[in-house]
């Protein structure tokens, strides 16, 4: 008898669509035919194992490694990444990637007429300990144009990966902010048709997580798999400069 247990599958609708027109890029690179489940070797499934030894804590913290402190309002962003019951998932590698304050990606493809920090450079990492638990320090991201439509703008945004035993097992996903005016406007966010999905992209505030005279606290748990799933960006993803 085999000691494989299923997991339950997401509910229609609540994972971006490998096809929506409304964003373009996904026109081009939509598969034509269904996808082919390949099973998975042993290499595939075992390493490289991620511990606190190998990621240094002062990764998490995107303010600081500059000559000065980086322009933008300073954030703390935290959560907790859960498994379909809701248990903890330690040991997963989070990392995060962002533009600045100004919309712009420390990255060469973008070419955005928009100031680059040089003590910003919108690239972190952490572990989660054995609560599941992760916390970054980093700077608010600006909206930036992107050219998808007409007078199109991308909503601040945070990219997240998430890394568990095996590099096959990476998810992507996007934090959105509260009351966001962009968000209806955005073919990405919008590639989630279910609207309670939709709502998993946005980052609660959390006065918990605020450091009095310091940052203002955002919490934003990930779930991996089952009906309360955080979209993943399997069909969205990224263009450019490290994210779209």
């Amino acid at each position: 008898m085999s000691d494989i247990v299923g997991y339950r599958r997401p509910d229609a609708g609540s994972q971006p669509e490998y096809l929506h027109p409304p964003y373009k890029s996904s026109v081009g690179r939509a598969p034509a035919r269904p996808p082919v489940a390949v099973p998975h070797t042993l290499s595939e499934l075992t390493g490289p194992r991620f511990d606190h030894l190998a990621i240094a804590a002062a990764e998490a913290d995107l303010t600081r490694g500059g000559a000065q402190p980086p322009i933008g309002e300073r954030i703390i962003v935290e959560g907790r990444v859960l498994d379909q019951d809701g248990r903890p998932v330690p040991d997963a590698l989070v990392e995060l990637w962002q533009c600045n304050a100004a919309g712009r990606y420390h990255h060469p493809l973008d070419q955005h007429d928009a100031p680059l920090d040089p003590n910003f450079r919108g690239f972190g990492r952490a572990v989660t300990g054995a609560d599941g638990f992760y916390r970054f320090v980093t700077i608010r991201p600006g909206a930036y144009p992107w050219r998808n439509h007409a007078n199109a703008w991308r909503p601040a945004h945070i990219h997240f990966s998430l890394f568990g035993p095996s590099f096959l097992t990476r998810l992507v996903t996007q934090m959105y902010f509260p009351a966001d005016p962009l968000l209806p406007l955005d073919p990405i966010f919008n590639c989630v048709a279910d609207p309670r999905a939709r709502d998993r992209m946005v980052a609660a505030f959390d006065l918990a997580a605020t450091v009095p005279e310091f940052a203002l606290g955002y919490r934003f748990d990930m779930v991996l798999r089952g009906p309360e799933a955080t979209p993943m960006d399997e069909a969205t993803a990224i263009d450019k400069a490290g994210g779209r």
